[in-house]
C-alpha cells in the first residue's frame, strides 16, 4: 500500500535493510542512543511478516521524513494492532505527518479485518492528547503506572516514570473526536491535592507545557505526576471514563471524566 500526501511525501512500507536502519536511527536521535525500547531493524522486518506495520515518511528523493510500527495479534479472541512507535524528524514536525501516519496505519489494519487499534501516551504531553483525542478520535482505555519501567534512558521521558493512557482506536467505523471546549470544564469539582471529589463528573489537570516544567522545577512535575496519577487510578477502576480534553484552560490542560455507570 502507498498513499502519497499533497505535498509529495509518500507513505510506504520500509522495503530495505537501509531503510529500517534508518528508523532505527530516528528512534536514536528522538529518544536518545540508550534508549531501552527501540525496536530494532529486524523487528521491523519480521514483525510485516504476522501482519505488523513497519512504514515510512519519504520524500520524494527518498529520505526518511517519520515512521511508524506496530504489531497484529488477538485480544480476548478479537483481532488487534498495537501501534508502538511513531517518530517525525523535527524539520517535518507540524506539517500532519503524524497524523498521516496513523491513518496510513489504520488503512493497512482494516485490510486485513483488524477491529481495534491500541497504542499508548503520556497523559501529561497535551500536544499528543490533542492529536490523539481530538484530531483522530481515539479513546481512553485504561491508565497504567510506570507502563515501560521506571526509567528508559530516554531524555524526552525523563526520571519521572512511564505512566500512560493505552488510546482505543476504532477500525471498522469511523471515529468520533472528543471534545475540546473549555466551557465543559468549568464549575466542575477538580481532583487535585489528594482530594478526589465524588461528582458525576471530575476534572483532572495537567500542566499545558509539561516539557517546559520538567526543564525548571523537577520536583513541581513530580508533585502534578504523584497527584494525576492518583486520580486517574482512582477515578478510571471506578467505572469512569474520559470524554473530553481541554488542552489549555487557565494554564492548564485538563481531561473530563465522567461515571460511566451515570
Amino acid at each position: 500500500m502507498i498513499a502519497t500526501l499533497a505535498d509529495g511525501t509518500i507513505i510506504r512500507p520500509l522495503a530495505t535493510h537501509d531503510e529500517r536502519a534508518d528508523a532505527v536511527r530516528l528512534q536514536e536521535d528522538t529518544w536518545g542512543v540508550g534508549f531501552t525500547e527501540r525496536v530494532p531493524a529486524a523487528i521491523l522486518m519480521v514483525g510485516t511478516k504476522i501482519g505488523g506495520v513497519s512504514a515510512g515518511a519519504f520524500t520524494p528523493e527518498g529520505r526518511l521524513l517519520g515512521f511508524v510500527f506496530g504489531l497484529t495479534g488477538l485480544r480476548d479472541g478479537r483481532l488487534v494492532h498495537w501501534s508502538d512507535m511513531l517518530a517525525v524528524r523535527p524539520e517535518a514536525q507540524r506539517r500532519g505527518l503524524g497524523a498521516a501516519l496513523k491513518w496510513y496505519q489504520r488503512d493497512c489494519c482494516r485490510a486485513i479485518g483488524v477491529e481495534t487499534m491500541y497504542w499508548t501516551f503520556d497523559p501529561f504531553v497535551a500536544r499528543n492528547a490533542h492529536l490523539n483525542l481530538h484530531r483522530l478520535g481515539a479513546t481512553i482505555d485504561e491508565f497504567v503506572p510506570d507502563m515501560y519501567g521506571s526509567r528508559t534512558n530516554s531524555r524526552m521521558h525523563g526520571a519521572l516514570g512511564t505512566d500512560r493512557f493505552v488510546a482505543a482506536w476504532t477500525v471498522s467505523t469511523d471515529p468520533m473526536p472528543m471534545s475540546d471546549n473549555s466551557a465543559l470544564v468549568e464549575h466542575i469539582p477538580v481532583a487535585d491535592d489528594g482530594v478526589l471529589p465524588d461528582a458525576m463528573q471530575v476534572a483532572v489537570r495537567v500542566p499545558s507545557d509539561y516539557f517546559a516544567l520538567l526543564d525548571t522545577d523537577v520536583e513541581r512535575a513530580r508533585a502534578w505526576r504523584v497527584s494525576a496519577r492518583r486520580a486517574f487510578l482512582h477515578y478510571l477502576n471506578s467505572g469512569y471514563r474520559v470524554t473530553a480534553f481541554v488542552p489549555g484552560h487557565d494554564g492548564h490542560a485538563t481531561y473530563l471524566l465522567t461515571d460511566g455507570g451515570s
